[in-house]
């Protein structure tokens, strides 16, 4: 309990961090005057309009990808596998790619982006259903609809427009969080927390199925139900993640490993975990990018900069275990 309230106080303090930090400095002051003010001074504006969706879109994103990582890893019984093991953040890039190739509006991106998504989940579903319906098959597919949607991104960037639409293309795999304005973030949010909660109430199951499919049988749950429940709603967020800032990339693979080392295996106390250290290692990402130079870096670029050394780290410490 006192390691999930210091999670908290983490949360609450780099929050804070994040809404007063970046080019135009609030004060903790400002801050509170800017909540509590009736009028509208440029410190309301910065606050309102830029910092706090982009906060929240940290906090989204982050549990988002630490949940879905975490149980995609119970589920697979596999610590190595992320949200992009069935395909969802390949199949979202090539359906963002391709909405900016034939020059649609930005709703009608973030339409692509989740329904590609979904469909290069679907490919993966549909090669496991013919190789036999087992994990090893899944992974496989997962494997083989990421390398498709990635050749078709490829040919989508070689045809694009050089002065403007590749720069929007390879901007948005980089991913940010200033994608994550208040109308994107209204409009994605309510599913990402029903999801979030949801694998959260489902994580007694996937205690069980961690244990082995017959063995969760055998204590009467309906394992094919489950898989499809956990997978669709993991695959839902991490579609809904790519919508609201780009490709982010290690927060699904190297969050759970942080959780399990500090809560242990359970599944109840890893998801739950999984959600606050993503939430907090993404905000802590977003202040670096908005920080280490007068331009703001790309929070993809700096997540890939934290996450390999943290990598690196636990893999270590398992070896020594």
């Amino acid at each position: 309990m006192k390691k999930i309230s210091f999670l908290f106080v983490l949360l609450f303090i780099f929050s804070i961090i994040a809404l007063i930090n970046g080019k135009f400095d609030l004060s903790l002051n400002e801050l509170f005057g800017a909540i509590f003010s009736d009028e509208k001074p440029a410190s309301w504006i910065v606050m309102f309009e830029i910092r706090l969706p982009r906060a929240l879109g940290a906090l989204l994103i982050g549990a988002s990808l630490g949940v879905a990582g975490a149980c995609y890893q119970n589920l697979f019984i596999n610590p190595l596998v992320s949200p992009s093991i069935l395909g969802v953040l390949s199949g979202a890039s090539f359906g963002a790619a391709l909405a900016m190739v034939l020059g649609f509006s930005v709703e009608v991106q973030m339409f692509f982006t989740f329904v590609f998504g979904f469909l290069a989940v679907l490919v993966a579903l549909i090669i496991a259903f013919f190789g036999g319906a087992n994990v090893i098959m899944l992974v496989l597919g997962g494997v083989i609809s990421t390398s498709l949607f990635g050749s078709l991104l490829a040919i989508l960037k070689y045809a694009a427009d050089p002065n403007e639409t590749l720069p929007a293309i390879t901007y948005f795999l980089m991913g940010s969080l200033s994608l994550a304005t208040k109308s994107v973030l209204l409009s994605v949010s309510v599913p990402m927390i029903f999801g979030i909660l949801g694998l959260l109430l489902m994580s007694k199951f996937i205690d069980v199925l961690s244990m082995g499919e017959e063995e969760a049988k055998a204590l009467g749950v309906n394992v094919a139900m489950i898989k499809i429940c956990v997978i669709f709603l993991a695959t839902l967020i991490s579609a809904l993640s790519v919508m609201l800032a780009g490709i982010i990339g290690w927060i699904g693979l190297i969050v759970p490993h942080i959780a399990r080392f500090i809560f242990g295996a359970s599944a109840k106390t890893m998801l739950f975990s999984s959600s606050l250290i993503g939430a907090v290692f993404l905000l802590i990402c977003d202040i670096f990018s908005r920080s280490l130079f007068s331009y703001e870096v790309p929070i993809g670029i700096i997540s890939s900069l934290f996450g390999i050394p943290i990598f690196i780290a636990v893999l270590l410490s398992r070896k020594n275990a």
